[in-house]
C-alpha cells in the first residue's frame, strides 16, 4: 500500500526507545487512500515514530463497499522496507513488478519485501465482498538487508495460539513457540488476537521488545488501558507478560520488536539513509527506471510528490 499524501514530510526514525513499560495512547489522522478508501494513520505519529522495525501502520474499515469499487491504489514504488497486508474482512488483489498476481484474503499474510526497488498496486477485485476491513503495515529493513532482491510471499496458513477465550494468529516472528513462515530481517513479532467477551489472559512477551497494540474491533483493556478501534497503545519495553481483558468481543494487533537503532529517512514510499538516496529514488521512479512495471492495473501509475526544498536528514527516534 502507498502513502498517498501529496505533501509528505520527512519522517525521522530510529534510535532511542523506552527503557521500561509505558502506556501511551495514540490516535491516528484520517488519510484518503485512492478514490474511495479512508485510513487511520497511526504510525508514524507525532508522538511515536517506530515500534521495533514497524514504521508504518494504517487501519481501515470496516467499510461497506457493496456498491463501490473499494480499494483502488495505483502502481507506486517502494524501497528499503517490507509491506504487510492483513485483512479481517474483504479481499485485496496484489500486483507487482515481479509479475506477482495474488488475491489476499482475511487472515492470510501478504508480505512484500521491496529491498532495493519494487512497484506494486492494490485493489479490491471487481467481484468483492460487501465489507473491507484491515491494516497495512511497513517494516523497515536494516542496512545490511535493504538492498536485497525484491520478493513477494503469500502465506494462507499461519501458526495459531489458543487459550480459553483467546485465539491468536502469528503474522510475523515467533510467539509462545509458534513461528510464522514470513521472512523477517530483524527480531520482531506481529500477532492478531481475538478475545471473547469476559476473557482475561496474561500473554507472554519478550522483555527486550517494545510493543504496541492496535485495536481492530471492540474495546480491549491492554495492561489496564481501554483501547478502542483505530487507536494504538504504545507499551514500551520491559514486560514479560501483557494483561489483556475484554468485556465484549474484541480483536487487536500486537506489534513488537527489538528497538530499531539505525537512523533512517522515510519519505513518501521510500526508506533510505540519506537525502541523496531519496532524491535518486524519486528520479528513478519518475523516469521509469529501476522499479519495473506493474502490468494489468486499469489506470495510470502514481506520480511522486515534490520533494521538500531543504535536504532530508537521517535522525534517531527522539521526538
Amino acid at each position: 500500500m502507498s502513502n498517498l499524501d501529496r505533501t509528505p514530510t520527512a519522517t525521522l526514525c530510529g534510535g532511542d526507545a523506552s527503557t521500561g513499560p509505558v502506556r501511551e495512547l495514540l490516535t491516528g489522522r484520517t488519510v484518503q487512500l485512492g478514490e474511495s478508501t479512508q485510513v487511520r494513520r497511526l504510525l508514524p505519529n507525532l508522538g511515536r515514530r517506530m515500534v521495533g522495525a514497524w514504521c508504518f501502520v494504517d487501519h481501515y474499515g470496516p467499510d461497506d463497499i457493496a456498491d463501490e469499487p473499494g480499494m483502488q491504489v495505483p502502481p507506486h514504488p517502494h524501497m528499503g522496507l517490507q509491506t504487510v497486508s492483513w485483512l479481517h474482512e474483504g479481499e485485496v488483489l496484489h500486483r507487482d513488478s515481479l509479475g506477482s498476481l495474488q488475491t489476499v484474503r482475511p487472515r492470510e499474510l501478504g508480505l512484500m519485501t521491496s529491498g532495493r526497488a519494487i512497484a506494486h498496486s492494490e485493489e479490491s477485485p471487481r467481484e468483492h465482498a460487501r465489507l473491507l476491513h484491515g491494516a497495512q503495515l511497513w517494516v523497515a529493513l536494516p542496512d545490511e538487508h535493504r538492498h536485497t532482491a525484491p520478493t513477494f510471499e503469500h502465506h494462507p496458513h499461519l501458526p495459531e495460539l489458543t487459550a480459553p477465550g483467546l485465539h491468536g494468529t502469528v503474522l510475523l516472528g515467533s510467539a509462545d513457540g509458534a513461528t510464522s513462515p514470513g521472512t523477517t530481517y530483524t527480531p520482531l513479532v506481529g500477532i492478531d488476537l481475538t478475545l471473547r467477551q469476559d476473557t482475561a489472559v496474561h500473554l507472554p512477551v519478550e522483555p527486550d521488545f517494545e510493543y504496541a497494540a492496535l485495536a481492530m474491533t471492540g474495546t480491549v483493556d491492554v495492561d489496564g488501558v481501554p483501547v478502542d478501534p483505530g487507536s494504538l497503545l504504545y507499551l514500551g519495553c520491559g514486560r514479560r507478560e501483557l494483561p489483556l481483558r475484554a468485556s465484549t468481543d474484541g480483536s487487536l494487533l500486537l506489534l513488537g520488536g527489538e528497538p530499531f537503532e539505525e537512523q533512517v529517512v522515510m519519505w513518501w514510499n521510500f526508506i533510505g539513509r540519506s537525502s541523496e538516496e531519496i532524491v535518486q529514488a524519486r528520479s528513478d521512479w519518475m523516469e521509469g527506471s529501476r522499479f519495473g512495471e506493474v502490468h494489468g492495473y486499469a489506470g495510470a501509475r502514481l506520480a511522486a510528490p515534490t520533494l521538500p526544498s531543504v535536504p532530508l536528514k537521517p535522525r534517531g527516534r527522539a521526538r
